[in-house]
């Protein structure tokens, strides 16, 4: 179909000679009409840009089909170029070559009509040649009237060079295709490892899903269980307390009753912890009193010369509280004070001993005598506010000494003798 005959020997060297750029120039002169050019009388070297550019080859394989009522069996090369061939005269193919561009470019052909002149229609070529339809523009400035060969050799001439650059644009964007199917193909493989790590994650999320869930439906069973076991102890205890109309005010009496026993347990404890403190009290006066009369039968030191000169009346079982004295000498206060009859107590003013203890010690005193030398001023102002506020009898001796006690003594004694 498409193998050129001897007669087509002189379009193919005029088709030739535009492909490597050899400027034929027609000498025919321009048409004065309006009546635009057909497909079969333009030059044979513009059928076959005409067909490549503005025919699809889909499309142009359609209408062959349609026009010889078959199937062409040839390739797109072969058919493209029997198209070229039909397109020399007025056949059947051109003439449907002819009303299918006709009707493809009806927009361009309109605007091309709009050109009277070969200026305007260059002008008009250059503007529409731009835009997105370069078929359309192409075709309607081949076919119109005021088309001179020299625009026509210069509009070939500029799509003959957009073919070689549109190949090479194709080629670039046939490797640019191909690098984009090989990328598209890693995107599809991780995007199918992501939808794999997706569906395993949401299959983890289901599995521990459903696992809460079972959880939250034992927690209700046993949270309903419970409120049904402390139902049943409620009315138990109702019924009980309903039964016993005083068993709940002797229930307390039995917890009373236990916080009682366990205090007098505690009570106990701190008794026999006082008796052993009091043992260990005794077992230390005794200590100190042995070592007292050593040191005296070692100084020569008869234990009458400790009485006092002055006869003194007896203390008769009375508390006699002495605050501060040296260490030292305490053993001496308490012969000479156990010596009147009287209970001897002790505080160091707050040397060693708690200075809240000595609010106890002056409670459970009768007498005081404060040997001011040598206590705090915490411990005086306790002594002496106590023995304001309860009018006992108290002594103040600035220097501690056994003959300071003695006078102490004697001071207390007169005072305290018509006492009961």
């Amino acid at each position: 179909m498409c193998q050129p005959d001897p007669n087509q020997l002189e379009t193919l060297v005029r088709l030739a000679a535009a492909d490597t750029g050899a400027t034929l120039l027609s000498v025919k002169p321009p048409s004065t009409g309006s009546r635009r050019r057909r497909l079969w009388e333009l030059d044979s070297h513009a059928h076959c840009p005409i067909v490549g550019v503005c025919m699809p080859i889909a499309a142009l394989r359609r209408l062959v089909d349609k026009v010889l009522a078959g199937r062409a069996v040839a390739d797109d090369y072969e058919l493209h170029c029997g198209v070229i061939a039909e397109c020399r005269l007025r056949t059947p193919v051109a003439e449907a070559v002819q009303r299918e561009l006709d009707r493809r470019c009806m927009l361009a052909l309109r605007q091309a009509a709009q050109a009277k002149t070969t200026e305007a229609l260059a002008a008009w070529w250059r503007e529409s040649s731009q835009g997105k339809d370069l078929a359309g523009a192409f075709w309607a400035t081949l076919t119109h009237a005021r088309c001179t060969p020299a625009l026509e050799h210069q509009v070939l001439g500029e799509v003959h060079m957009l073919q070689h650059q549109v190949g090479m644009a194709r080629r670039v964007d046939l490797q640019h295709f191909e690098n984009l199917i090989d990328e598209n193909a890693v995107l599809a493989r991780e995007l199918g490892a992501a939808q794999q790590r997706c569906a395993r994650q949401a299959d983890e999320h289901r599995q521990r899903s459903e696992q809460q869930q079972s959880q939250i439906v034992q927690l209700r069973a046993q949270l309903i269980g419970r409120d049904t076991t402390i139902a049943a102890l409620r009315e138990d205890l109702q019924t009980l307390e309903a039964a016993a109309p005083g068993l709940k005010s002797r229930f307390e009496l039995a917890r009373e009753g236990e916080r009682q026993v366990e205090r007098i347990h505690q009570l106990e404890r701190a008794l026999l912890q006082a008796q052993q403190d009091a043992e260990r009290q005794r077992r230390l006066h005794d200590k100190l009193g042995d070592e007292l009369s050593a040191e005296l039968q070692r100084r020569d030191i008869a234990p009458s010369e400790l009485a006092p000169a002055e006869p003194i009346t007896r203390l008769d079982d009375r508390a006699v509280l002495c605050v501060g004295g040296r260490p030292a000498s305490v053993p001496v206060y308490r012969q000479l004070i156990e010596h009147t009859g009287g209970r001897f107590l002790h505080h160091d003013g707050g040397e060693q001993d708690s200075p809240a203890k000595l609010d106890s010690t002056l409670a459970a005193a009768d007498l005081v005598i404060c040997q001011t030398g040598c206590i705090s001023h915490d411990a005086y102002w306790r002594v002496k506010d106590h023995c304001k506020r309860t009018g006992k009898r108290c002594i103040f001796v600035e220097s501690p000494s056994a003959t300071g006690l003695k006078r102490a003594l004697l001071a207390l004694v007169p005072a305290s003798a018509g006492e009961p």
